[in-house]
């Protein structure tokens, strides 16, 4: 918190919870962007297929929630094309994209191109429970969806993994840092 932030603030007790600052309700959504445009983050293409389909989409938000279970917390934009299919389905991949996946990452995030174009830009596994496994990808994580929850413009699913795929090969991960992307090198 910034100092002119922390003066602003009124020290207040909530019940049940030890003391917390108070802060105003919401910070500014455009700031907030900004803010989080500086939060370096892995770059992974989400995908579940079933009765409707292969679908999927570009995700920055991704995160290990606990290893006993292996669990994920994956955030979906709820306007994004995937986000009932992955709910009706019940299943997903997590593909950890490779410093070199850049336009694949750009096809999946891409509301131009249909389902069909997306998947056609790179080879796929069948999972062990049916999610499209990206056959080059750093890591994949295949999932069962545990709960979702709905919050603000999305809604937060906490998925159980139940299978991982690692590459042994891929040089480098496809970062997203200050708009754009970069590539980490494994062996930094």
């Amino acid at each position: 918190m910034s100092l002119s932030l922390r003066a602003q603030t009124d020290v207040a007790r909530l019940p049940g919870h030890p003391l917390l600052r108070s802060v105003p309700p919401s910070a500014d959504p455009a700031q907030f962007r900004d803010g989080m445009a500086l939060l370096a983050a892995a770059v992974s293409i989400i995908t579940t297929d079933g009765d409707n389909g292969r679908h999927g989409f570009t995700a920055s938000a991704v995160c290990s929630v606990s290893d006993d279970p292996p669990t994920l917390l994956v955030c979906i934009n709820r306007v994004a094309s995937a986000h009932p299919y992955i709910l009706d389905h019940g299943t997903l991949a997590v593909n950890v994209l490779t410093g070199d996946q850049q336009a694949l990452s750009s096809a999946f995030s891409s509301r131009s191109k249909t389902m069909e174009e997306r998947f056609a830009a790179a080879t796929w596994n069948r999972g062990t429970v049916g999610s499209p496994l990206l056959a080059d990808a750093l890591a994949s994580f295949e999932c069962i969806v545990d709960q979702a929850i709905d919050a603000g413009t999305h809604t937060v699913v906490l998925a159980r993994v139940v299978d991982i795929v690692l590459s042994t090969e891929a040089p480098d991960s496809l970062v997203w840092f200050s708009r754009r992307y970069a590539a980490l090198p494994r062996d930094a």
